[in-house]
């Protein structure tokens, strides 16, 4: 990842909605989840996300698959992963032991 991704990126992530809806990507992992459904669990406008989803999109991090009438929209773990590694490459002056607890305490 380069730094304009990662502005892109943390520019997106940079509202309450938007992180929320990511944090439930995550959280729905795989399988993903519809706008629809993503709007009804955040209490939010259907239009109104759309709008949220698809800056999450162009920033990278999440991705779409048409479903017959629905669009399913999930985390890029990739990209999000790309994201982390690119924000914590220089950590601690690249001293690995001082990072790992860091690492360690990132629970999939």
């Amino acid at each position: 990842m380069d730094m304009y991704s990662a502005v892109g990126a943390l520019e997106a992530l940079a509202h309450e909605t938007r992180l929320s809806v990511f944090r439930l990507l995550v959280q729905a992992g795989p399988a993903g989840l519809s706008a629809g459904e993503i709007a009804a669990r955040l209490d939010a406008r259907q239009n109104t996300m759309s709008s949220h989803l698809a800056k999450l999109q162009r920033a990278g991090i999440i991705t779409s698959q048409r479903d017959g009438r629905h669009i399913i929209y999930r985390a890029d773990f990739d990209a999000v992963g790309g994201l982390i590694l690119y924000l914590m490459e220089d950590c601690c002056g690249r001293s690995a032991q001082l990072c790992d607890p860091i690492a360690a305490s990132i629970k999939c």
